[in-house]
Order: C-alpha cells, then sequence, then structure tokens
C-alpha cells in the first residue's frame, strides 16, 4: 500500500501542493531558486536574521528623516545620561549627544564600511577565481601562488597594516578590506569552479565553438555563483567587525561621523560611569554581525539540494 496523502500535500483541487510532505519532483518543479527560496522562508532562524537585517538597512536609509534629535549636537550639562532618560532614551555619550540618534546614522557608516568591501572583493575575487578555475595550468599557478601569499597574513593584522599603511578615512579602510577579502573569495570560486570545468556540458559548450569568455560568462559563472555568494554574505559580518575594529583604533571613520566602531573608542572612559551606555554600540555590532551569519547559514542550508 502506498502512504497516505496529508492534507497538506492536497489541494482542494486534488493536485498536489508543496507542504512538508510534498515530493521531490514537485519542490524540483519550482527551479533552483525557488527551491532555495521555499526551504529559506521555512527556517525560523534565517527569517528572524533576515528581518533583523531588513529593518536594519531600513533605519539606515531613513535615519536622516527619523533620528529624535540632532546625532552632533551635544551638551556637557548632559553628558553620560543613564539609559531610560526621559529626554534621552538610549542615554547621551560623552559629548551629550543622544545615542539613539547616533546609533541610527551610525548605522550607514557600519553597513556601508561592512557590506562594500565585501561587494567589490566579490566581483574581483569571483572574476580571478573563476579564470584560474577554468583555464588552468600556469595562469592558476600564477594567479593561486599569488593569492596564497595573502593567507600567510591573518585577516585582522593585514587590514590594519594596510589601513595604517593607507592612512586614515573611509576610503582607505574599504581599499584595505577589499584586499583582505578578494583572495578568499578568489580560493572558494577556484575551488569551485576547478570541480565542474570537466562536466558534460562544458565539454558541450566546447564542442559547439563556444569560446572561453562565452563559456565563462554563461555556463560556468551560472553554476558557481551561488556558492561564491553565500561564502559572500557570511563575510559581511566579518567585514563589518573589522571596519569597526579600524575605527575604533583610529584607523577608519573620522569624528565627529558616527560609526560604531568609532563610538565605542569615544565612550570607552565611560565604562565605569555609565558601562550600559558604553556598551550599546558593541551590542549593535553583536546583533547585525550575528544576523548576517545566521542568514548566510540558513541560505547554505537551503542551498544544499539533496538529489
Amino acid at each position: 500500500m502506498t502512504a497516505p496523502l496529508t492534507a497538506a500535500s492536497v489541494a482542494l483541487d486534488g493536485t498536489l501542493a508543496a507542504g512538508p510532505d510534498a515530493p521531490e519532483a514537485f519542490v524540483a518543479s519550482r527551479g533552483f531558486w525557488g527551491h532555495v527560496g521555499h526551504r529559506l522562508v521555512r527556517d525560523p532562524v534565517a527569517m528572524a536574521a533576515g528581518a533583523v537585517i531588513v529593518i536594519v538597512i531600513a533605519i539606515a536609509i531613513l535615519s536622516p528623516w527619523i533620528t529624535p534629535m540632532d546625532p552632533y549636537k551635544g551638551s556637557m550639562l548632559r553628558r553620560l545620561k543613564p539609559v531610560g532618560d526621559a529626554t534621552y532614551w538610549l542615554g547621551s555619550d560623552e559629548l551629550g549627544r543622544d545615542m539613539i540618534s547616533r546609533l541610527m546614522l551610525g548605522s550607514r557608516l557600519s553597513l556601508f564600511m561592512g557590506v562594500t568591501p565585501v561587494l567589490i572583493a566579490f566581483v574581483l575575487g569571483s572574476g580571478i577565481g573563476i579564470l584560474a578555475g577554468y583555464v588552468g595550468g600556469w595562469t592558476n599557478t600564477i594567479l593561486m601562488r599569488t593569492i596564497d601569499v595573502f593567507f600567510a597574513f591573518p585577516s585582522v593584522l593585514l587590514a590594519i597594516a594596510l589601513s595604517g599603511a593607507l592612512g586614515a578615512g573611509i576610503f582607505n579602510s574599504i581599499v584595505s578590506l577589499t584586499c583582505v577579502f578578494v583572495p578568499q573569495i578568489a580560493r572558494v570560486a577556484e575551488s569551485v569552479t576547478t570541480g565542474i570545468r570537466r562536466r558534460d556540458y562544458i565539454d558541450a559548450a566546447k564542442l559547439s565553438g563556444a569560446s572561453a569568455l562565452t563559456i565563462m560568462r554563461v555556463q560556468v559563472l551560472g553554476n558557481v555563483i551561488g556558492p561564491i555568494f553565500v561564502y559572500s554574505t557570511g563575510l559581511i559580518s566579518v567585514s563589518m567587525i573589522l571596519a569597526s575594529g579600524l575605527s575604533f583604533l583610529g584607523l577608519g571613520v573620522r569624528p565627529p561621523e558616527p560609526e560604531w566602531g568609532l563610538m565605542l573608542n569615544t565612550l570607552r572612559t565611560a565604562i565605569y560611569v555609565n558601562p550600559l551606555v558604553a556598551a550599546l554600540p558593541g551590542l549593535a555590532i553583536f546583533l547585525v554581525s550575528i544576523s548576517f551569519n545566521l542568514f548566510s547559514d540558513g541560505l547554505r542550508s537551503a542551498m544544499e539540494i539533496r538529489q
């Protein structure tokens, strides 16, 4: 006897519906990304992390218009107000500036400095890795041995060394972090490309007369972009932490611009006076970073298609 169909798997018209017990053939009919999206929305942890990311992005975009106070205006008479103050809901910093306003506006720079280096590294690293993996031979050896040089240095030390050499500033920090992430993404792209370059559809494309550039752009890129994207998503949390660390050390954003790492630096002397206020930027960094990590893990699990 065949197993009984559950109510979730049978629609009112008698056709199969996508439920927990839906056959793999039906789920596969959604297409790859449809399947990924279907599995992702059923992951409550990934959805919660995604909701946090969306909220933070919305706050970053709308912060110039929704901040309750001027984030740059301070008052020495109102410095280090505690959390829960009638006027300053999340307290005030060492110069009497509203913390909630500075946290909201600071999310713009923190997200920008966390996402931008990964996006640039995603483009550059994917191109280098796909080229090295597909062409192989001396091209692969030269490119990947050059990439290996960057792996000799820990990411934190490399970012600090490059930022120290280039000087403080947002642009220099982005350049430094991009140089840190390009080798990592290139290594993943090269590994994935090497694994598929001997597949039958690649050989068929060669026999049809397609050029190497066309094959890399159409056949190869379409099949390796998913794993590279998932890995890059996980690097955003690392990028935010490194960018905040550079600002904390005075190698990133300069005062009086609000940025979570810089706010940690300026509030470090107040940790014994008002520790909760001093910890707020760190809590914001932790919350957003862990959200990107959890969402990346959920996306990785959703892309594990079972045959």
